[in-house]
């Protein structure tokens, strides 16, 4: 299965998975049920998740909603560090994950707008580095795992801090690596260097120790926050959370 998902996901569009793997995978439900683990996102449980990756990670992916781990401690976060589910919030979602999508839409309290270049999911199709709204727009902007892909991650904040409110706030996951700087080498256009350096074939950079200072050079005031590390272990195991995973919190600042 490892071996499959792993293909699976290095080899097929994006923008082609995102069409169908839901339905896929809710049938292959059926054969994990049970009640070892819970999805915060879903609430629904089964004996284990899914493995997910292209070097696949075990217990990672929920079958019912596509949530990872780190879709379902953003979830958490959100409930419990956030007014996100009962202010009345206008939220520009950038490449938006499939789990969030209908569960944001069905929120009253939301103007919920997603937006991306190419995923069939979003219903704006734009550009992160041009973002076709008008200054301070949004209360809240998420954009995960988009800046290691984009060409200049810098230029996209500074986007994102434009169409910002005074007082707006956002998320901005990526994949970070127990590096002290970011590796970026833009004279590396091959997929498969580009693999071997930055760890996936559309990746344009690695990210290091260093992501909220350089994304906090766009004028968006970024935090480093360890909500993970207020929860119990018996908690992140039953919900399969990433133990290390930082939510780097954002705030509009200086444009």
């Amino acid at each position: 299965m490892k071996q499959i998902i792993s293909f699976v996901i290095r080899y097929i569009p994006r923008s082609f998975l995102q069409l169908i793997s839901h339905f896929i995978l809710r049938i292959m439900a059926v054969f994990y049920k049970g009640n070892k683990v819970n999805c915060t996102v879903c609430d629904h449980s089964f004996r284990k998740f899914l493995p997910y990756g292209r070097k696949a990670r075990e217990n990672a992916l929920c079958p019912n909603c596509l949530a990872l781990e780190r879709h379902r401690l953003m979830w958490l976060f959100l409930q419990q560090k956030t007014n996100f589910f009962s202010a009345p919030l206008k939220v520009l979602h950038v490449a938006p994950e499939l789990c969030f999508i209908d569960r944001f839409e069905k929120l009253t309290n939301l103007d919920y707008i997603t937006g991306d270049i190419e995923s069939p999911l979003a219903k704006v199709k734009m550009d992160i580095h041009d973002i076709p709204f008008e200054d301070n727009s949004f209360d809240v902007v998420f954009c995960n795992h988009v800046m290691e892909h984009v060409d200049d991650d810098i230029l996209a904040c500074k986007e994102i801090n434009r169409v910002l409110k005074p007082d707006g706030w956002g998320i901005i996951q990526s994949p970070v690596y127990d590096i002290p700087m970011t590796l970026e080498d833009k004279s590396i256009s091959s997929p498969a260097e580009r693999e071997k350096l930055f760890g996936q074939r559309d990746h344009v950079r690695k990210y290091g120790n260093d992501y909220a200072k350089r994304l906090s050079k766009s004028g968006l005031v970024v935090e480093e926050n360890n909500f993970v590390k207020e929860l119990s272990n018996e908690f992140v195991s039953k919900h399969a959370l990433p133990p290390k995973e930082i939510i780097y919190y954002c705030k509009k600042g200086l444009n």
